[in-house]
């Protein structure tokens, strides 16, 4: 199995690189911007490659279809875990911090998949997860631009289920809550004893992507109840608000 890995520097993209290594058939292909990250990680496992790239670069997704493609021939497995994003109200942050979002976490996504799709069709069957977040069904404040980066991915991510499921690329979405990584180490919900619970690790995510993959799962949540706050937010938006603010 080839499998590509995106932001696989740190956090749930390394953490989702060592769970499918373990598969003794697997070759992961870690990609992201940090090559000496890449490269440590690399030496820990059984069968990796190494792409260091910006996926905001305009040149990026096709160099690495094209090393893909080169060196492998095929591709099994595409997971879209790269992002970022920075608290700000819209007041704030405006436009530019809408824009510089979407770029990485949706039109980010959208090139990379676009350069791998012939091959993943091609290798069929094969799979695609992205990793949108629970933002991608419910938002607080200051979070808007995360929030609306994640609703169009989960969005985009339901239709080209539908498109591609008839060729045998399956695709699913991973959606965690809080997760405590490099880009968002949650430090005040750790530090307190009340809503320590609510955060989860990496290494959880890791499975709920083989699971959306691999797996063939439609979606997950991480940790898993937390489907029911986009269910409350579907069934009593007034409340949510409410609770929210």
């Amino acid at each position: 199995m080839i499998a590509l890995v995106t932001g696989a520097s740190s956090g749930i993209g390394e953490a989702t690189a060592r769970r499918l290594a373990r598969d003794p058939a697997a070759h992961v292909v870690l990609v992201a911007r940090r090559e000496e990250r890449l490269r440590e990680l690399a030496s820990q496992l059984p069968a990796a490659t190494v792409i260091a790239a910006d996926l905001t670069d305009d040149a990026a997704p096709a160099q690495i279809a094209a090393r893909v493609e080169e060196e492998h021939d095929r591709l099994d497995l595409l997971v879209n875990n790269a992002g970022a994003g920075w608290r700000s109200s819209f007041a704030d942050g405006g436009w530019e911090n809408v824009r510089r979002t979407m770029e990485i976490n949706f039109d980010g996504v959208v090139r990379l998949t676009e350069a791998l799709l012939p091959l993943l069709r091609r290798s069929a069957p094969s799979a695609i997860v992205n990793v949108a977040s629970t933002a991608g069904r419910i938002t607080r404040a200051e979070s808007s631009a995360y929030a609306a980066s994640k609703f169009a991915l989960a969005g985009w991510t339901d239709g080209l289920h539908l498109e591609e499921r008839s060729g045998g690329v399956h695709v699913g979405l991973v959606l965690p809550g809080f997760v405590a990584t490099e880009g968002f180490p949650q430090s005040a919900l750790v530090r307190r004893p009340h809503t320590r619970w609510l955060v989860s690790r990496p290494a959880v995510v890791a499975e709920a992507i083989v699971a959306c993959g691999p797996g063939g799962k439609a979606e997950r949540y991480v940790p898993r109840p937390y489907y029911l706050t986009a269910l409350a937010r579907v069934v009593a938006p007034r409340l949510v608000r409410r609770v929210l603010g």
